[in-house]
């Protein structure tokens, strides 16, 4: 009788072992820390493949002048001159601009791929890494227009310049990096301003995510099973922009708390919304509505994760675990040994059902969201 009251026993704590691991949820990693000569080697590969396929540096529009902004970072952690070079072959290219019309009377902000859109963020990212090269290059001409369109736009009485989600990672950098240029308080409360008004219309406050524009709030739209629609790559480029300003700002600035009280939001509802592969799928809490592997929106989120944890703004305990899966998934399924990125769902604007995304589907601006990823975790390693 004893023999078999000790067996029953041992049945229930392993049912009660198997029910508390399955409650953990899957960000709990299994995964330990990459040793930081592996981390170096997946980050080269990639850019080097990038690179050698590219050889010439495209225009300044966001799509290019993302990947630069992950290329700059991994020049910061690697040295490679070539790296550098890449991208002031970009600027010069370029002519340290973004959309070239200097008429500031025909200047829009509205969606514009020529040359009158200069106030429009998806011509203004090219504006971070110019600052970059102007910080090692100490050459002022590298920033001489984005100086010019920024005063110009905050000397406009409009406040309403970021009414989509990918516009805060475009943007929000570039003024606290140009702050940290001039000084000028201005600019940080230019930035609050504007965010402020992208808040009212995209944000929403039980979630902590961000619509991708006006078009997608709930429940005017909604996801095939009726939920709320938090595109990946959407909420990729604020979470990511988030940690750009929080590295910027000064730490008495008085919309501080703001800020980092919404990136630590986020970072707790995606941590939730994490897949048991690592990733997110592109709608974020609604992982049937299209399904399946994507890389630009979880390479951000890894990003984020890890860079809060490198200073000391997230948990390390609460979030390198999840942080530890998505580079698992970055580096095991997207990363391919050719050096190819994969799964980056095109250019768009939000989760489309059906949609192919699959391991030859690439895009400078998911390298360059895996490259910010694999700096930071470099970072990480290196100590």
């Amino acid at each position: 009788m004893n023999t078999l009251l000790h067996r029953n026993r041992l049945i229930v704590l392993v049912v009660l072992f198997f029910l508390n691991a399955c409650s953990t949820g899957s960000n709990q990693s299994t995964h330990a820390l990459p040793d930081a000569e592996v981390v170096l080697e997946q980050l080269t590969r990639a850019n080097d493949y990038w690179q050698s396929e590219y050889p010439e540096p495209g225009w300044a529009f966001w799509e290019h002048a993302a990947y630069h902004t992950g290329n700059m970072e991994a020049y910061f952690v690697t040295g490679d001159q070539d790296y550098l070079d890449y991208s002031l072959r970009w600027g010069e290219r370029n002519e340290w601009m973004g959309a070239k019309s200097n008429q500031p009377s025909e200047w829009k902000y509205s969606y514009g791929e020529t040359d009158e859109f200069v106030l429009f963020g998806d011509w203004q990212i090219c504006f971070q890494t110019y600052i970059d090269l102007y910080e090692i290059t100490g050459d002022r001409e590298k920033i001489a227009r984005a100086l010019e369109v920024m005063e110009y736009q905050m000397a406009t009485d409009a406040s309403d310049y970021w009414w989509w989600a990918d516009g805060l990672y475009m943007v929000m950098p570039v003024m606290t990096k140009l702050y940290q240029v001039t000084g000028d308080e201005l600019y940080l409360e230019k930035l609050h301003e504007y965010y402020s008004y992208a808040k009212r219309i995209m944000y929403d406050e039980k979630t902590g995510l961000f619509f991708r524009d006006a078009k997608y709030v709930y429940p005017e739209h909604k996801s095939l099973n009726g939920q709320k629609d938090f595109w990946a790559r959407g909420d990729g480029w604020v979470f990511a922009g988030l940690s750009k300003v929080l590295a910027d700002l000064p730490e008495d600035h008085r919309h501080r708390d703001e800020y980092l009280a919404d990136y630590q939001k986020m970072a707790t509802t995606l941590a939730d919304a994490q897949q048991p592969g690592g990733y997110w799928t592109r709608s974020l809490l609604d992982p049937e509505h299209a399904p399946g592997y994507e890389t630009s929106g979880t390479a951000f989120f890894t990003y984020g994760y890890l860079w809060g944890i490198n200073n000391g703004l997230l948990d390390r305990d609460v979030y390198l675990p999840v942080a530890l899966n998505a580079w698992h998934y970055l580096t095991e399924t997207s990363l391919q040994e050719s050096g190819k990125i994969g799964y980056i769902q095109p250019i768009g604007e939000r989760a489309i059902p059906g949609q192919v995304v699959d391991a030859e589907s690439t895009a400078n601006f998911g390298v360059g969201a895996f490259l910010l990823a694999a700096s930071e975790m470099y970072r990480l390693v290196e100590d």
